[in-house]
């Protein structure tokens, strides 16, 4: 029973004005009150080990909104002040008060009390008051020149002309390139404001709609473009004479993807921040250059990775990856030289030889051999099996040996039916080496630029990038990444549900639940209990601490329970991919180089799909596009499978695959056959549709194992 089910109960019980509670939900011997929900079936039933003892507490950080100063006046006091100072010319008393409130958006806002029924113009929830602030600003002017503030002055009133907050459109008038050297210094006095009110303006921009949050961004992406790639190189300055245009306005836009990031929910999908015209400059050039000077004063894009697309991000991991494998080969090659030893190719690959019945055993033993070697390009061979490695075969190893591992009876992961993904099992043991393979395959994947089909929630992926770099120092805490509510509804949405409404119960958490910090788990069919901090089990939840129960409740389930697993995977994968560029991903963007993207569209892939020995109009290719649009998407998966060796779409999507069918002269009885190093199907010529479809569908039905290149 969740926590839903039992609050639901309260509720009525409450209405019909009766405070007992339903038998079902007592305890034995207890005082009638309502247990943790169990993580565990049977909880009550199974022998309890008490265990005081968890690896240090890792506290979630939140953002929280700024803290604005307590130095008010209302609107009538302000306007009081400002007319008696009119009338008397004794400008001291508004002067007193400015100097000590205008230096910051900060100071701005708190300076005046927010009237219920304020005849102003004023943004929503913002406390920004467009008419009140342009009353202050008349005032300003009567107090000494202030240099300061008088910027101050300049940027706010061109943030309010160029957002013009108190209409339902962006000001045009920054639209044209005629215009863009006014935008440009409005972008240059933003981008050096102090970072008190860079993170006032974040929390400012969060609250604004929707539309004129985007039209922000893309106002910004069209500066950025235009001063790229100039339509009329003549309308604007000489670059070398404006080289700050574009580090202005891509700072002030970092602001906005913050102000996107720490909002409840997305106010716009990350991928509204690519800049698409970056994937076509030298983004290696920019990306040595950030290696080497970092997020110092001289510019690069990858200071600001949100504005680069996906494509980018993989092509800057694959040469950074190529780059690597290069390095370690010839390091290989250069060793053996200078022992004058006789020089093997085969020492330039990373070479995997797997029985197929000890899959998962040979290969953990082949990756903890070759530890040195994993950064060489990948060749599997299959023991026993005629075929050379085109890469068809290294497909295979993954697709079969992930298969193995994430079966449930192997236990190293638990399936959740509810949320469709598999997480980590909790039992503790002696050798994680299994969880380090899991890893070590991931990084080799995005290496090898292989897409696997792994069914991990979004949070593992924040988890793997916490942090980016393996740090220096090996008791470093790794993997213990700050959750939420959100990222355990994505894998337990029950408990997770349940956990929300103890946050909105409306009764006493004290008397109604009678919990404590504490926790049970099952561990080999054992439920031991663990709190949640010192003492834990003798702390009640009560309405004050719920939040904090909640968090640790989380950061219990999703980092602490499963260090020792996830370290393992952890430093398998970046075993693999130890790179900088990691830095520069988002965790969505780990999860579409690892797995893919699921959304297949045929449609797209006969539009870029090659052809060798047909033309698109021979009756065998309408056939094969008429057959393959008209299969459901479990045929449409397996057809993509059997041609590439995976079901799963890559990053650049259907036209990366470099998809083609070829001519294959041979009796129409035969089935398709296909070359996945190549992704490749060869078609005899059918003479209908209808056998075309037969052959087809007997072909991709039952494919493994079946001679892949």
């Amino acid at each position: 029973p969740s926590y839903g089910s039992f609050i639901s109960t309260l509720n009525h019980k409450r209405e019909s004005g009766s405070h007992s509670l339903s038998s079902p939900l007592l305890l034995p011997a207890v005082k009638q009150v309502r247990e943790l929900p169990p993580i565990c079936p049977d909880v009550r039933q199974k022998h309890r080990i008490s265990i005081d003892v968890l690896p240090p507490e890792v506290k979630a950080r939140f953002v929280s909104e700024p803290i604005i100063p307590i130095r008010t006046k209302t609107a009538k006091e302000f306007q009081d002040d400002v007319e008696r100072a009119t009338i008397s010319g004794d400008w001291k008393q508004v002067h007193d008060f400015y100097l000590t409130t205008f230096d910051s958006f900060l100071e701005l806002n708190g300076a005046f009390k927010k009237e219920a029924n304020a005849p102003f113009n004023t943004i929503e929830d913002s406390g920004i008051n467009i008419k009140f602030v342009n009353i202050v600003y008349d005032a300003l002017l009567h107090t000494p020149a202030d240099t300061q503030k008088s910027v101050l002055k300049g940027i706010i009133n061109s943030l309010l002309r160029e957002w013009n907050f108190g209409g339902k459109e962006l000001n045009p008038q920054y639209t044209s390139p005629a215009t863009y050297v006014i935008y440009a210094h409005l972008l240059r006095q933003i981008a050096a404001l102090a970072e008190a009110d860079h993170h006032f303006l974040m929390h400012w921009f969060k609250k604004l709609p929707q539309k004129r949050f985007k039209q922000l961004v893309e106002r910004l992406q069209l500066f950025i473009t235009t001063r790229l790639f100039p339509a009329k190189p003549e309308e604007l300055p000489p670059m070398a004479k404006c080289s700050w245009w574009i580090p202005s306005a891509t700072k002030v836009l970092s602001l906005l993807n913050a102000a996107n990031s720490i909002s409840s929910s997305s106010i716009i999908p990350f991928t509204d921040f690519y800049n698409l015209t970056l994937d076509h400059i030298d983004f290696m050039e920019d990306y040595h250059t950030w290696q080497a000077h970092g997020n110092s004063n001289r510019f690069t894009f990858c200071q600001f990775p949100f504005i680069l697309s996906t494509v980018v991000k993989k092509a800057i991991i694959q040469r950074d990856s190529e780059q690597q494998m290069i390095s370690m080969a010839r390091q290989t090659l250069v060793d053996k030289v200078s022992r004058r030893q006789r020089v093997d190719m085969s020492l330039l690959f990373l070479n995997i030889k797997v029985r197929r019945l000890q899959l998962v055993s040979d290969s953990l033993d082949e990756l903890s051999r070759k530890r040195a070697d994993l950064k060489k390009k990948l060749k599997v061979t299959f023991v026993g099996e005629a075929g050379l490695d085109m890469g068809g075969l290294t497909k295979e190893w993954f697709l079969l040996l992930i298969r193995q591992i994430f079966h449930t009876d192997y236990g190293m992961f638990t399936y959740v039916k509810e949320s469709q993904c598999h997480w980590f099992s909790s039992w503790k043991c002696d050798n994680y080496s299994e969880f380090r393979l899991v890893g070590a395959l991931m990084g080799l994947a995005v290496y090898n630029s292989i897409t696997l089909d792994i069914r991990f929630p979004p949070c593992v992926y924040k988890k793997l990038l916490t942090p980016p770099i393996v740090p220096c120092d090996l008791d470093t805490p790794v993997g213990m990444a700050t959750l939420t509510l959100d990222d355990l509804q994505q894998i337990m949405p029950d408990l997770a549900h349940g956990l929300g409404e103890l946050l909105s119960y409306e009764g006493n958490v004290e008397e109604d639940f009678y919990t404590t910090f504490q926790v049970f788990q099952e561990e080999l069919g054992v439920v031991k209990s663990y709190n949640l901090k010192p003492g834990g089990d003798k702390i009640p939840v009560t309405n004050l601490n719920r939040k904090e129960y909640v968090q640790l409740y989380i950061d219990f389930l999703l980092n602490k329970s499963i260090y020792r697993q996830f370290a393992a995977f952890y430093h398998g994968f970046h075993s693999v991919c130890a790179s900088n560029a990691l830095m520069l991903l988002r965790p969505e963007e780990v999860e579409i180089l690892v797995c893919g993207s699921p959304n297949l569209d045929m449609g797209s892939l006969q539009r870029v799909v090659q052809y060798e020995g047909y033309s698109k109009t021979d009756p065998t290719i309408r056939a094969f596009w008429d057959v393959v649009l008209a299969f459901p998407l479990e045929l449409q998966k397996k057809l993509l499978h059997f041609t590439t060796g995976s079901d799963r779409v890559p990053v650049g999507g259907m036209a990366d695959l470099n998809f083609k069918i070829s001519k294959i002269d041979v009796s129409t009885d035969w089935l398709p056959v296909s070359h996945t190093c190549f992704n490749q199907i060869c078609l005899p010529p059918y003479k209908s549709k209808k056998e075309l479809r037969q052959k087809l569908t007997i072909a991709i039905s039952n494919a493994e194992g079946f001679g892949l290149e």
